[in-house]
């Protein structure tokens, strides 16, 4: 045991036989930028656009669209032409507040029974057609939303 700590103090100690020197180099390094696709730029734009979309203030106003008064703008153009397409019922340059009220006035005219919606097969178009024996039933309804009568509680 004695041996072995004589041989330990034989090796050079650091502060005792020789000293540290601390050299501050400044070794300058190629730096390799990374391989940038220009479609990887294009999403990361795409990315940055939409959360900017989402950060923007805005002010909701409210619109007075009525889905009874579109129920009724529905009947009269099935009225005069027999039926209509689809697409044709909706115009989305008046708004999304417009299409949406508009769908769902299509939505409350065949949960009521007074069109049919139709299509012949997959892909093809849509078709709203009117059920004639609803007449009575039509003019009820175009007589409420004109305010001539009173809804019954």
């Amino acid at each position: 045991m004695k041996l072995a700590a004589q041989g330990l103090d034989a090796l050079p100690r650091a502060g005792r036989d020789f000293a540290w020197v601390y050299l501050p180099l400044e070794i300058a390094a190629e730096v390799k930028l990374p391989n940038v696709a220009v479609a990887d730029l294009t999403q990361a734009w795409l990315g940055i656009l939409s959360r900017a979309k989402h950060t923007r203030s805005h002010e909701v106003v409210r619109e007075a669209i009525s889905v009874r008064a579109q129920m009724t703008s529905i009947l009269r153009r099935l009225n005069e032409h027999g039926f209509s397409r689809f697409s044709t019922l909706f115009k989305p340059e008046q708004g999304a507040a417009y299409v949406v009220v508009n769908f769902i006035a299509l939505l409350e005219l065949a949960k009521e029974g007074l069109v049919r919606i139709v299509q012949e097969s997959s892909f093809d178009e849509i078709e709203i057609h009117l059920k004639q024996a609803e007449t009575e039933e039509i003019e009820l309804l175009e007589s409420l939303s004109d305010g001539l009568i009173a809804p019954n509680p």
